[in-house]
């Protein structure tokens, strides 16, 4: 058994959007799934990408924004929604809303999400 205090969630972040890693490489010895809480301030988004050989599930849990897919399409996505991401499917979120964005991403197989964030605490 693992057991992870909060005090020890490592937090990454870039302007507007702080990534909570709950479970990952670093805190874990899991090698099947990445667990991170992300939170975004109005205005803020995370780029579109891709990730080559893992696949991503967001739950949104408070507020509203877009998800920014492929050949610039965007999708409603609310507290509530789940969206799945397959391997290479481009995707990306923006907080479009007045109030804070949260989700919680699973990514499996496992992804260290640091090499994706300038600030790390």
């Amino acid at each position: 058994m693992e057991f992870i205090k909060s005090d020890e969630i490592k937090e990454l972040s870039n302007p507007g959007v702080v990534s909570r890693q709950l479970l990952n490489p670093e805190n874990s010895s899991s090698q099947r799934v990445t667990i991170t809480e992300v939170h975004l301030i109005p205005g803020a988004s995370q780029p579109r990408h891709t990730h080559d050989a893992s696949e991503q599930i967001w739950y949104a849990t408070k507020g509203k924004g877009k998800l920014l897919l492929a050949d610039d399409k965007e999708m409603d996505f609310k507290a509530g929604d789940v969206a799945r991401f397959a391997d290479k499917d481009v995707h990306g979120l923006l907080n479009d809303s007045n109030g804070e964005f949260i989700y919680v991403s699973v990514t499996a197989p496992p992804i260290n999400f640091g090499y994706a964030y300038k600030d790390k605490k």
